[in-house]
């Protein structure tokens, strides 16, 4: 049975969509679109159509590569877990090779579009890049591994807030408050999809918060770091200039995260339901990022 956010067919095309779950681009990009919009207070003019595809490109590039790394550093471990070893790598569908020559021209990739943006996002580029590939390594030795993949993800925002301005935040704190709310958006989602490798991952000697922590409680910590994030968001209403609509879409994401979180009440270690767990892990979390982008937009709109 395939992995959900896969997709059938034998094309080379469907293999590489697979491989790194492009669907799962629909809950990360927009997240990009909000740091993008903010920036466009500081610097209007910043926001040009050459600007909003590099950031595309680079956003889709680098999500690309650190995914794929993920992928290859995983491949033994997902070979042995009866979830995962349908992927592209432990099936035989792409070898090794493929997958790391892919990688390799989706970094270089995300580089370039980031010197099309400004130096400061070039010069930048490497650091990310490089911190999205450690990612792949910390789930041997912490269980804060979920963390460390927010903040890797959390430089999407921060990072289209750069392109368009080119110079950092006023007050310089201002990026790193948005930086950690989706740290915490993005760990909490990843503790509930963990939830399903628990006991995989403690055979293994993996660290995660499930495994240490068991799913229910892992459930619990993940509701508490999603209330940390929606209170970081409805920080950055009192440092960045936005309207009332953002704060709207605020709420609209405390609401959606309540009942996602509400669907797993009873769920534990000997009683998980894949598609419910599927559900508060994708569908909510689609739900969430694209809903927060639909507002942040709608808010700059009207006060342009």
């Amino acid at each position: 049975m395939r992995e959900g956010q896969t997709f059938a067919g034998d094309s080379l095309l469907a293999r590489y969509a697979s491989f790194v779950k492009l669907p799962h681009t629909l809950f990360a990009l927009p997240f990009a679109g909000v740091g993008a919009i903010l920036g466009s207070r500081a610097v209007p003019s910043g926001v040009t159509p050459a600007a909003v595809i590099w950031i595309i490109v680079a956003f889709t590039a680098a999500r690309f590569a650190a995914m794929g790394f993920n992928r290859i550093v995983d491949r033994e471990h997902d070979a042995a877990n009866p979830r995962t070893r349908l992927r592209e790598i432990p099936s035989g569908r792409l070898s090794v090779a493929q997958a790391s020559v892919a990688v390799a021209v989706a970094a270089v990739l995300f580089i370039l579009a980031a010197w099309q943006l400004n130096p400061l996002c070039g010069w930048l580029s490497p650091l990310a890049l490089g911190w999205v590939f450690f990612y792949s390594y910390t789930k041997r030795f912490t269980a804060l591994a979920h963390l460390v993949l927010g903040f890797g993800l959390a430089m999407s925002p921060v990072g289209a807030y750069l392109a368009v301005t080119g110079s950092w935040s006023e007050p310089w704190w201002a990026l790193l408050v948005l930086a950690a709310a989706v740290t915490f958006w993005v760990a909490g989602f990843d503790i509930i999809y963990a939830v399903q490798d628990e006991a995989f991952d403690r055979a293994q000697g993996l660290h995660s918060i499930p495994a240490r922590l068991g799913a229910r409680r892992a459930l619990l910590v993940a509701r508490l770091i999603h209330g940390l994030a929606v209170l970081a968001f409805g920080a950055t209403w009192f440092i960045f200039p936005v309207g009332r609509l953002y704060l709207g879409g605020v709420a609209m994401m405390a609401v959606l995260l309540h009942f996602g979180h509400a669907g797993l009440r009873d769920q534990d270690s000997g009683n998980l339901d894949p598609v419910r767990i599927d559900r508060a892990f994708f569908k909510v979390n689609v739900a969430v990022s694209t809903g927060f982008l639909v507002f942040t937009l709608l808010d700059r709109i009207f006060q342009w």
